[in-house]
């Protein structure tokens, strides 16, 4: 991730050898990464690897053992007006069940010395406004996941710290959820979306950054870390497609060939127009010719599995 210089206006998340202890049990252990402000990031990790524990830490929530967790160079509680700064959504429950979403929203202003209007300003952004006299008891996982963001967005904060923002959301809500949080990144803002959801979370962040067991395992843009695509080919001669191939290159890295079985391949290092183009002048009948890319999904897997990490 290119290096940005974090100011109040364009502030960066910057995590330095961060590390929380329960008792003998290390939640995180020395972790260290920055998200940068423009492009939305994807804090990935299986179920207790300590997203949760380290975004608490970046709020203030929870205290560190040891390292340092900081927006716009400052830690939370040495933020000037930490809500204008910092909006963050951990918990799609945390309503009073007898208050409507204006209501809600109401307090929160108050609470950060904002006017009521802005209320009626976010029901109507996140699509609140029917349901602004409803009582948030009655609302779906969906309605209090876009109120909650409501209410992260109470300071106008030019970064957000979202847990999970797609639970109960369903296929038309995660697309306004995708386009809304590209606008803000694209607004300049610093946005991280821990999610369990990879398929989605592919269709919406630009980098990501992979822990397990509180530890650091990637961190970048998601295409980079997945690498190049490769090409599958079906050959009723794949034998000497294969040969073809791996000579292909007689004074440079040769392109790595893997058959998979049935006539087909698996070419790295040439582009589905080369191989393409080797099988015709060469006379090689070819069936099938599809470029293959390595989904987040698969990226996640191969970085968080035991093998992997051993």
């Amino acid at each position: 991730m290119a290096s940005v210089t974090a100011t109040d206006d364009r502030p960066a998340i910057e995590v330095s050898h961060l590390t929380k202890r329960y008792g003998t049990v290390t939640a995180v252990r020395d972790l260290t990464f920055t998200v940068e402000p423009g492009v939305v990031t994807g804090f990935l990790g299986p179920n207790g690897a300590g997203k949760t524990t380290t975004m608490r830490m970046l709020t203030g929530l929870v205290t560190p053992t040891s390292g340092t967790a900081t927006i716009a160079g400052r830690p939370y509680g040495q933020l000037r007006n930490p809500s204008r700064t910092v909006g963050a959504v951990f918990d799609a429950s945390a309503f009073h069940p007898g208050h409507t979403a204006r209501d809600h929203l109401r307090v929160y202003a108050a609470m950060g010395g904002y006017p009521d209007s802005r209320a009626d300003d976010l029901l109507s952004l996140l699509g609140l406004t029917e349901a602004a006299d409803r009582r948030t008891g009655t609302f779906s996982t969906g309605m209090r996941q876009r109120l909650n963001l409501a209410t992260a967005l109470l300071g106008d904060p030019r970064v957000l710290l979202l847990d999970e923002p797609s639970n109960g959301l369903d296929p038309e809500g995660m697309l306004w959820l995708r386009g809304f949080l590209r606008r803000l990144a694209g607004e300049g803002r610093t946005v991280l979306v821990s999610s369990h959801v990879l398929s989605e979370i592919q269709q919406l962040v630009d980098d990501v950054v992979v822990i397990r067991r509180g530890e650091l395992v990637a961190a970048g843009p998601w295409s980079r870390l997945a690498g190049p695509p490769a090409v599958l080919v079906l050959s009723p001669d794949a034998d000497r497609l294969a040969a073809v191939l791996r000579g292909s290159r007689p004074d440079g890295d040769p392109p790595r060939v893997d058959a998979t079985g049935d006539g087909r391949l698996r070419v790295h290092g040439l582009d589905a127009a080369g191989v393409a183009d080797l099988a015709a002048a060469h006379q090689v009948p070819v069936h099938e010719l599809v470029t293959e890319t390595t989904s987040l999904e698969q990226l996640f897997l191969h970085l968080t599995t035991e093998r992997t990490a051993s």
